[in-house]
């Protein structure tokens, strides 16, 4: 029994530890949710769970790794392995339309890259940073899109 309590508890050597795990876990997994949410809102695959998982998986690479006691070398690369992690997913909701000769997507992709980067913030103890990034992606995705929107209805591009 001994064992068992042992590696439940691996990882957590104190309660401060634990607790500044939490909060940027559940920081990270809040900053995804207002992305989320504002992609499905506008009817996007890619909507709130996807964005909550990401940026909390992401800020739990980052967490975990720390815990493990690795420096800033090590840790980098951990981020570099996130980052391109996080290409291929973004790859993946990028779609090419032969006959439109039109590429969607790429929007999605790159809000799913931005809540990864946001995660990483958050894991990394950087909660203002993960904040202020959070809110100027919300604000490029809907007040940009809006202004996006209304200058192709006017015809602005013809």
């Amino acid at each position: 029994m001994d064992i068992i309590i042992a590696e439940l508890s691996a990882g957590l050597a104190d309660t401060d530890e634990l607790l500044r795990g939490v909060v940027r876990l559940v920081v990270a997994m809040l900053c995804g949710a207002v992305v989320g949410m504002q992609r499905e809102h506008v009817g996007k695959p890619a909507g709130l769970r996807t964005h909550m998982l990401v940026a909390t998986a992401t800020a739990l690479f980052i967490i975990a790794a720390s815990g493990y006691g690795m420096d800033h070398e090590p840790l980098s690369r951990v981020i570099q392995g996130i980052v391109t992690g996080i290409g291929f997913l973004g790859a993946g909701a990028i779609l090419k339309l032969d006959r439109q000769r039109e590429i969607k997507g790429l929007t999605t992709a790159a809000g799913i890259w931005m809540t990864a980067a946001v995660g990483v913030a958050a894991g990394l103890g950087r909660l203002g940073t993960a904040l202020v990034s959070t809110v100027l992606a919300w604000l490029i995705l809907a007040a940009i899109g809006r202004l996006e929107r209304a200058h192709r209805l006017s015809g602005a591009d013809e």
